[in-house]
């Protein structure tokens, strides 16, 4: 059942903000979290705050345009994204922004989580595109967002995280998850010798299955892209690719 009272989400809240702390998703005053209430506002963690500190009297509210219903402390500087994201997804009600390390990895690169190799990311998000990179805190962040933000539910912010979004808090965190696990496997893959894509004859039959097992319609997310196999000729290239890898 859908959380409804604002002690409810208060204490989803928190929870997900340390669990992301604990995860090791955030350090420091890093990360942001915000939920929908009821009446039409938002629930935000604050400013320079530690996530695994947060506390339910921290949580600061705002109406559904920004402006503040707490006085006493300051939402999150990041509050523009979380406004945006929820402009535009009616269906949204949390948004989670962290720094997971592998999926963070991704975005300083500037690699997305595009490819078809994981069924549940396949059948669970779709494709993980990535936003061009934005100073943070700023109208920027938005405008990067914008072209993903309606057919994708996770997105990696270049050189800055990822964000993702869900019905609930619960919802928005475990995809939070799901991105950061995705990433984390697809770099030991690429480790290993490189990641060996799925076919389109096994990626039509998880979609088919997505369909009548579990009624989700991806047909308006960004779908997984086929890529090429990495090749290396010998142990000695691979290892160079490992190095220069390691070095970006």
């Amino acid at each position: 059942m859908e959380p409804s009272s604002r002690s409810e989400i208060s204490r989803q809240l928190v929870n997900v903000c340390h669990l992301l702390y604990h995860r090791g998703f955030v350090t420091a005053s890093d990360g942001n979290v915000s939920a929908r209430l009821s009446n039409g506002n938002l629930l935000v963690t604050p400013s320079a705050l530690n996530k695994g500190r947060v506390t339910e009297a921290d949580l600061v509210e705002v109406k559904a345009d920004g402006t503040p219903v707490t006085l006493s402390r300051k939402a999150s500087t990041e509050l523009d994204m979380h406004l945006f994201i929820y402009g535009q997804r009616d269906d949204a009600g949390a948004v989670v922004h962290a720094h997971p390390t592998h999926a963070t990895g991704f975005a300083t690169a500037r690699m997305p989580l595009n490819e078809c190799l994981f069924p549940e990311v396949i059948v669970g998000l779709g494709a993980i595109p990535l936003a061009q990179y934005a100073t943070p805190s700023t109208k920027e962040v938005s405008e990067a967002l914008a072209p993903y933000v309606k057919k994708a539910d996770a997105i990696l912010l270049a050189n800055h995280g990822v964000v993702t979004y869900g019905k609930d808090l619960d919802e928005a965190y475990f995809k939070m998850e799901k991105v950061e696990h995705a990433a984390h496997i697809a770099f030991v893959a690429r480790m290993l010798g490189g990641e060996k894509p799925l076919t389109p004859g096994e990626i039509e039959k998880l979609r088919s299955i997505s369909e009548t097992s579990y009624g989700k319609d991806f047909s308006q997310k960004i779908a997984c892209e086929p890529m090429q196999e990495l090749e290396y000729t010998n142990e000695e290239e691979l290892k160079d690719i490992i190095r220069e890898i390691l070095r970006k």
